[in-house]
This record gives C-alpha cells, sequence and structure tokens, in this order.
C-alpha cells in the first residue's frame, strides 16, 4: 500500500470514529466483516444525497450478500444525525472531522483538505476487492458495484 491511497489488494487498516449517535465505531480488520466503505463529500447536498439514498435504497440486497455498509465524510456527528433521519438511512454514517482515515483510503481532494467520492468493498479478511472513485457521480456508485460482480 502507498502511503496515503488504498489499491485493489492492500488490506485496510483499523481505525475508529464516532457514529450518529456519538458513540465510537471500530473499523478492524481482525473481526472478518465484509464492508462496503463509501466516503462523500458533504451531508445534505445533491449528489451526496442520491448517493446516500442509493445506498438505502439497495441495502437489503448489501446485507443479504453479509456486507455491511459504511458511509464517511467529514461532517460532524450531529450534522450525520440530521442527514440520516431526514432521508431514513438505514447503515452507518461515520465522522472523519479531519479526514485522517480518509487520507489513509486516499479518498481526499483539493489538497487533502475536503472529503471525495470514492467507494471500497471490503472482504472477511479486510483485503479491497474492488474500488470506484466518481466525484460527480452518487447513484453510479452503487450502480458500478452492483455491476461489478465483487459482492
Amino acid at each position: 500500500m502507498a502511503k496515503g491511497k488504498i489499491e485493489v489488494g492492500d488490506t485496510i487498516p483499523n481505525f475508529e470514529l464516532k457514529n450518529s449517535n456519538g458513540e465510537v465505531f471500530k473499523v478492524n480488520k481482525e473481526e472478518e466483516k465484509k464492508r462496503v466503505i463509501y466516503f462523500y463529500p458533504k451531508d445534505n447536498t445533491k449528489v451526496c444525497t442520491e448517493q446516500a439514498c442509493s445506498f438505502r435504497d439497495w441495502q437489503d440486497d448489501f446485507l443479504e450478500k453479509g456486507y455491511e455498509v459504511i458511509g464517511i465524510s467529514s461532517d460532524s456527528v450531529d450534522s450525520h444525525a440530521k442527514f440520516k433521519a431526514n432521508n431514513n438511512l438505514n447503515f452507518t454514517l461515520l465522522s472523519d472531522p479531519k479526514n485522517k482515515v480518509a487520507k489513509l483510503f486516499g479518498a481526499t481532494i483539493l489538497f487533502g483538505l475536503m472529503t471525495g467520492r470514492k467507494t471500497f468493498v471490503i472482504d472477511a479478511q479486510g483485503k479491497v476487492k474492488y474500488i470506484y472513485d466518481s466525484l460527480m457521480e452518487g447513484k453510479e456508485h452503487v450502480e458500478k458495484l452492483l455491476k461489478s460482480n465483487t459482492l
């Protein structure tokens, strides 16, 4: 893994961030959980809402295949709580206020100042199986992921 950028085949780092309830949420590769982790720039913006609602609408499919969905942005815990409630989101949102985790994944833009839009599929051993990176597309992240046959 190159410093600050995770590629397909790399193992993700362990990390912890606060969820929309203000509780510490840990992602540990030793847990042997399959995950879809996606980074996005900002709660309550058009493309980010479209993306989150797409993950919400396909949540049952992800769960059937054994995947936990996690969305991460630099927004606050309170912002995430409102965003989740306003859009009936049925998955975990994590607050990464200084983009520390986004930088580890290579999911930042503007010299690391802002969270980008990047989706990762992680297998039970913590290895990245698939990455989709497109800042201007929201729901396409889920569409491309489902068509990729990596789940």
